[in-house]
């Protein structure tokens, strides 16, 4: 018989070696000093785009008066769809005006919603339709480059869904 008791086993007495617990807390320690150094030094967040410009005045002299031009329409593929004529009167000091395609006999009035140094944009709304043929809502802009002319683009969606784009020269 001995005096000292015999050496026991580790392998039951549910002791586990503590290294790996040891370095889960260093790396969860590492990972949530750099998490808060990057919100706290981190590059700052980009500055929103500004918004498009508020429409302050109305529709401006250069752009007033009776308009006229002959428009052509494209598909999203850029198919020709049909050339039309596009008449507006714009009053200026205001934000409305109205519009009148033609041969298509639609009416309509434009509401100006944005204004920028290079053009005017319009949200059209039918009011006059009695063939069923034209878009009830698009959005119009105007860019005046050359005094006396007005470059137009009419944006608009089909009742099947087709995206159709106008381009002209009004005078």
């Amino acid at each position: 018989m001995s005096l000292w008791p015999p050496p026991r086993s580790a392998r039951h007495n549910n002791r586990r070696p503590k290294l790996p617990l040891i370095l889960g807390v260093g790396v969860g320690v590492v990972v949530l000093a750099v998490m808060v150094g990057s919100l706290l030094w981190g590059e700052e967040e980009p500055e929103p785009e500004e918004p498009p410009a508020v429409v302050t005045d109305g529709i401006p002299e250069e752009y007033a008066g009776s308009w006229s031009g002959e428009m052509s329409q494209h598909d999203e593929e850029g198919n020709l769809v049909a050339d039309w004529v596009v008449q507006l009167k714009l009053d200026a000091g205001t934000d409305r005006g109205s519009a009148e395609l033609l041969p298509f006999h639609c009416r309509g009035s434009i509401v100006l919603t944005e204004q920028t140094a290079e053009s005017l944009v319009f949200d059209y709304a039918e009011t006059y339709d009695p063939e069923d043929r034209c878009i009830d809502t698009s959005m119009l802009t105007l860019t005046q480059r050359v005094p006396g002319t007005l470059e137009a683009t009419w944006e608009g969606i089909s009742r099947e869904g087709t995206v159709m784009t106008s381009t002209g020269t009004l005078k």
